[in-house]
């Protein structure tokens, strides 16, 4: 693309060469008083008229945040710009979930020596994979006679990770699988908590006997720990739909949201504890995150939360169960509205074969407080989703009974009741009949 005379260049064209005509044919010198300023002008500005054509660079300070962050786009001229080059402006294409800074994401800037530098603050309001599309770059020459539309590179890709919160836990991890991690168990051995001190016995490490008291009581005693264990930590997240509405970070959010900033908090606590964590997503039959641990753990998991999508392809109760199984002394969380009963079958399946489940209820407050309004604000809600939500009720009332905590995402501190009484009652004797 060359370098094109703009609307004014044309209008200055024009009607100079009117006035100038009737000043000439009409012989009226006062047309001739208004036309040459703007044919000195029209002149003036063909005279000075670009004819390089600039180049733009444009680059992403970050291609991967968090909610919430920021990231800088920038747009940058070389200093081999053609100096009758005057203004160069850019806009970039606003993009869903996007917020910029100046908000219009456009900016202009005078070229003069050297480079030129056009900088659009860029701050990314949920969690996804996302793409800044390309800005719009236009320069002008003197005057604003002639300009040119430039095309920058491929269009940024950014990724948006969903981890935003702080999550805590309490150390209380029904059954333990291993020891390797950084809870303390519940039975003494290899570890880094003291337990006490105790009488030497038979197999017993020489470096654990502790002399001071050995010397005091003249017998050999040792110093007890308790072991160091891990579990295996499953984290289901349903996909199956998005109930309510997203606003992103700073607005209400839909159960999807919930449920992928929920299983990105958990799984950073539980990995930073040394266990093991395992992603399992209801709405893909090939996407999943196996069991491991560790920081690039951490960020298996968290790209492919970022693909989570309402709309991709469920799986039923019998795809679930023999594409995704469990081990029976494992720890699954499952972050749903529940609402599918491919899902809530699914958790009775899990606790049949002798799984601890907990039930991470994502529904929306505003959705599930319809139940309790009065006979004329209700009147507004279809009588049909009033209905389900009451079987919904039910649904939750026959997990309980099976065991099955339900609890509402409320951020850090949501699991800790309900992981204190699995301990307490995977720590119980069993009675044998």
């Amino acid at each position: 693309m060359s370098w094109r005379p703009t609307h004014a260049q044309v209008r200055a064209i024009c009607v100079a060469a009117v006035l100038l005509g009737a000043a000439v044919l009409l012989r009226r010198p006062d047309a001739a008083v208004f036309g040459l300023p703007l044919a000195f002008l029209a002149v003036w500005g063909r005279f000075f008229r670009p004819r390089e054509r600039p180049e733009v660079h444009t680059e992403l300070d970050a291609d991967v945040l968090f909610e919430g962050q920021g990231t800088t786009y920038r747009m940058r001229v070389p200093e081999s710009v053609d100096p009758d080059t005057d203004l160069i402006v850019a806009a970039l294409p606003r993009t869903l979930w996007f917020q910029y800074d100046p908000p219009q994401a456009a900016i202009a800037e005078p070229v003069s020596h050297g480079e030129v530098r056009l900088e659009v603050g860029v701050r990314s309001k949920r969690w996804g994979l996302r793409s800044l599309e390309r800005p719009t770059v236009t320069a002008t020459s003197t005057v604003g006679a002639y300009r040119i539309q430039v095309t920058s590179a491929e269009p940024q890709s950014v990724t948006t990770l969903p981890l935003r919160e702080g999550f805590e836990a309490v150390d209380a991890v029904p059954r333990p699988a291993g020891l390797v991690g950084l809870h303390r168990s519940r039975r003494p051995g290899e570890g880094t908590e003291l337990a006490g001190v105790r009488p030497f016995r038979t197999g017993d490490r020489l470096r654990r006997i502790n002399w001071s008291v050995s010397a005091r009581t003249q017998e050999l005693h040792v110093t007890s720990t308790w072991s160091d264990r891990d579990t295996e930590v499953v984290i289901m997240v349903d996909t199956g739909g998005e109930i309510g509405i997203s606003e992103g970070i700073d607005g209400r959010s839909s159960s999807l949201d919930t449920a992928v900033r929920a299983a990105a908090a958990i799984a950073e606590h539980y990995l930073r504890n040394g266990d093991r964590v395992r992603l399992i997503d209801t709405g893909s039959l090939f996407r999943g995150v196996r069991s491991g641990s560790g920081r690039a753990h951490l960020r298996r998991i968290l790209d492919t939360l970022v693909h989570a999508d309402r709309r991709g392809r469920q799986q039923d109760e019998e795809q679930l169960a023999r594409r995704n199984r469990v081990r029976s002394d494992s720890l699954v969380l499952v972050l749903s509205p529940l609402l599918r009963p491919t899902i809530l079958g699914y958790i009775v399946t899990l606790v049949h074969s002798g799984c601890t489940v907990i039930a991470i209820d994502t529904l929306p407050p505003d959705v599930v407080s319809i139940m309790d309004l009065d006979a004329h604000d209700a009147r507004s809600w279809p009588l049909a989703w009033r209905l389900r939500l009451l079987e919904r009720r039910r649904d939750l009332d026959r997990l309980s009974d099976l065991g099955v905590p339900t609890v509402r995402w409320r951020g850090a501190g949501t699991l800790d009741e309900v992981l204190r009484d699995a301990a307490r009652v995977s720590a119980a004797p069993r009675i044998r009949s």
